[in-house]
């Protein structure tokens, strides 16, 4: 969230970055809301100072005077509670609409209300081209017995899939590789949980707004607490260090989680259901920095995740473009967000496979995640994330633009080592 002092000192900074980000938020609302709170703070510290003054005189009164010092003593304890009782639904009004508060994007983000407005900043790669009639992931991995849908489906509904034989062996090859190259760069691995409670979400900026998109689940300690699955690892790795004071001599921690995740994709029915590319349940490597909370070390960590992605692509072999994301299509907590899109044959066209996000300080006042600076002054910390590789999402573009004119997949040598040396996957 942001902070309601800064708020206060840049409402039309606000206002701005709610307008370019397409969501609906009452800044003169809050403000007034604010105001309300601090007249209330001011009156009954007031009340305070005179309630404990006069508790000090009483002792030396006596008759009238004594007995008109306890009735305006009465009087004061009243109103102090008066006043704490209209404070409290105020504050917590104020509470609610701070986690509402969109983080306004950077000045840099390009405007536009959804993703037709991305802006493709670079290419890199060749697209595959063939002298054969190329076929798309699912006629290749059906060709191999790689893919079932329809038993999936009976199993756990539509946008289920079960990957079987070498395509298993192929994802699980591809996780490795993106684990062995993101501990190579420094990060930590992290293996978390994917059931989490619903602070967590709240703390990584996922709710309010992607409720519909979370699978939710029974407690079956608590009744009036609900579990959640999370939609990436960056929830339960971002929310880790939550209500802690961290030593800046021990930043930036450099996390990278491994975990299946769960999404919904409600409101995406008939969008992009052909094969693997959306999925309900998919696995992921997920980098996560928690840093001080300075922007011109948040962009070079914001660099160096978009680099990690990026060489991961390269080390399959996949063309890819990078997009600057824009700012109605970069959610609530987003300062700046880049994508990256792989070309993918049987689509012809790019499809996302990576986003890599910058927040300042918006997750982390959420979260009470903070750091005591070289001077001794606590301040909120920076977090940024970026995905490492997720799959089967990733395998649409490999087994698509590695394809041979016998329908076998040729293998990349940065994967050989991760599949006993193979060279060639499936069978012509």
């Amino acid at each position: 969230m942001l902070d309601l002092g800064w708020i206060r000192e840049h409402p039309d900074e606000v206002r701005r970055g709610a307008a370019r980000k397409g969501i609906a938020f009452d800044v003169d609302a809050l403000l007034a809301l604010d105001e309300e709170r601090r007249q209330l703070i001011h009156i009954q510290e007031q009340a305070k100072a005179e309630q404990n003054a006069l508790g000090k005189q009483v002792a030396t009164l006596a008759g009238d005077s004594k007995q008109v010092a306890l009735t305006r003593l009465k009087q004061l304890k009243e109103g102090v509670k008066e006043h704490t009782d209209r404070l409290a639904p105020i504050q917590q009004q104020i509470d609610v609409m701070l986690l509402a508060c969109p983080n306004p994007p950077a000045d840099d983000v390009p405007d536009g209300p959804d993703d037709s407005a991305n802006v493709e900043l670079r290419t890199e790669g060749t697209k595959a081209t063939f002298d054969f009639q190329p076929k798309d992931h699912v006629e290749l991995m059906r060709q191999h017995d790689w893919l079932d849908v329809d038993r999936a489906g009976r199993l756990a509904g539509s946008r289920s899939y079960v990957l079987k034989g070498e395509a298993v062996l192929l994802e699980q090859a591809v996780l490795r590789l993106a684990m062995d190259l993101i501990v190579e760069r420094g990060y930590t691995m992290l293996s978390v949980p994917v059931i989490v409670k619903e602070w967590a979400l709240r703390g990584t900026a996922y709710f309010p707004g992607a409720e519909e998109q979370t699978y939710r689940i029974a407690n079956p300690t608590s009744e009036d607490e609900a579990f959640w699955l999370v939609g990436t690892s960056e929830v339960s790795v971002t929310a880790l260090h939550g209500g802690e004071i961290l030593d800046h001599a021990d930043l930036p921690l450099k996390y990278a989680g491994i975990s299946p995740c769960f999404r919904r994709e409600a409101g995406t029915y008939g969008k992009d259901t052909r094969g693997v590319y959306r999925v309900h349940q998919f696995n992921k490597v997920e980098q996560v920095v928690v840093d001080v909370a300075d922007d011109a070390t948040s962009r070079q960590h914001h660099a160096d995740i978009l680099e990690n992605a990026e060489e991961m692509l390269r080390r399959l072999g996949l063309a890819y473009r990078v997009m600057a994301v824009a700012a109605g299509d970069m959610g609530r907590g987003a300062r700046f967000k880049y994508d990256l899109e792989a070309w993918m044959p049987g689509r012809d066209a790019y499809g996302e496979t990576h986003s890599a996000t910058r927040f300042r300080d918006y997750q982390a006042r959420r979260l009470d995640l903070r750091y005591r600076d070289a001077e001794g002054k606590v301040r909120h910390c920076h977090t940024l994330n970026n995905t490492v590789i997720a799959s089967p999402r990733v395998l649409v573009a490999f087994v698509e633009t590695h394809q041979q004119a016998d329908g076998t997949i040729a293998v990349p040598a940065a994967l050989q080592p991760y599949l006993n040396g193979r060279t060639v996957l499936g069978k012509a």
